[in-house]
């Protein structure tokens, strides 16, 4: 009989972090069943877990599509009714699949859930992907409970709730499978990241409730796979923000793409008086890369709802740069 929920982790050459991260996760998941997904890996990832970890189940995809691509292929081979989408980095803790549990099976219209994400380098501080739960502002830009741009909040237990939130971190990210097929998956345009936040939007606008889980914790080292000062994390994480809003976002989209090639000019600018021409021209391409896709954007805005106002604070890079509110609460 299968168990109630998978727990399937994406792989790609990560032999070395299955080896640290995977005894935490068969540890303390005895209830769930355990897959690794692995993205046509060139180490020894499948021979080292068929060996070492026999029970673990293994698909393997033709190519490595990305996180986008990878899940949405992996996902087919999976029957269980919810799901949690495991980065290879995390550590997982005691009793942690519990409270996610509960939170499902009392609350129908919740589709996706998110854990405490705290630092495995630093225990104590929420972890950049994700910490408490995501939000975006008027434009499109993320940020979250308990980490706003590059200031990150000590856990002190202030997040120890369950809340309604916008968008959940893809590196633990729980859904319902009939959920994932009605929002036909992530689009694999993005490649990776930002998916998450697209598919949440897309939920949102269905009327899902995305939920923060305070007192389910793990541990993530974040940008294992892609650090955050290889300039094509920074074309990414741009590119695919614009392509969220442009396919999600209520409103005037003309007036509000205008307004984020001004912001975005001032982020480049930014790196430019940083030193850091490589992230200046990943935003320049990345602007360039979403024009070039415009057509089959509006082509999906046309498919999708846009029903429901997305924010409630019209920028988050006016208050944090302007304001000086870094910190959530006062926000």
């Amino acid at each position: 009989m299968s168990a109630e929920i998978a727990i399937v982790i994406l792989n790609w050459n990560g032999k070395q972090l299955l080896e640290q991260f995977l005894p935490s996760v068969i540890s303390h998941s005895q209830i769930a069943s355990i897959y690794v997904a692995d993205n046509a890996s060139s180490d020894d990832s499948i021979a080292f877990i068929k060996t070492t970890y026999p029970l673990v189940k293994i698909i393997q995809n033709k190519e490595n599509g990305g996180y986008a691509k990878g899940y949405n292929e992996a996902l087919k081979h999976v029957n269980e009714e919810l799901l949690c989408l495991l980065n290879s980095d995390i550590e997982v803790t005691k009793d942690w699949l519990t409270p996610i549990l509960k939170t499902f099976k009392a609350e129908e219209n919740t589709a996706i859930i998110q854990p405490k994400i705290l630092d495995f380098k630093d225990k104590k501080k929420f972890e950049y992907a994700g910490a408490a739960g995501g939000f975006i502002d008027k434009y499109g830009y993320p940020y979250c409970r308990g980490r706003i741009f590059n200031t990150i909040e000590t856990d002190t237990g202030q997040y120890n709730d369950t809340s309604k939130i916008f968008w959940a971190s893809g590196a633990c990210f729980f859904i319902r499978k009939t959920a994932f097929e009605t929002l036909n998956g992530f689009d694999e345009s993005f490649f990776a990241h930002m998916e998450e936040i697209d598919l949440c939007w897309r939920a949102f606008n269905l009327n899902l409730d995305v939920k923060y889980v305070g007192t389910s914790t793990v541990y993530h080292v974040g940008g294992a796979t892609l650090s955050t000062v290889n300039p094509k994390k920074t074309y990414l994480n741009f590119r695919n923000n614009l392509f969220t809003i442009t396919k999600n976002a209520k409103g005037n989209l003309f007036s509000l793409i205008i307004f984020r090639m001004f912001l975005d000019g001032l982020a480049a600018f930014k790196f430019l008086i940083e030193f850091k021409p490589l992230h200046f021209f990943a935003v320049f391409k990345a602007h360039i890369s979403y024009y070039g896709n415009l057509s089959q954007l509006l082509k999906k805005r046309n498919t999708l709802n846009q029903s429901q106002k997305y924010y409630s604070l019209k920028s988050i890079v006016w208050s944090y740069f302007v304001y000086k509110k870094t910190l959530f609460k006062r926000l």
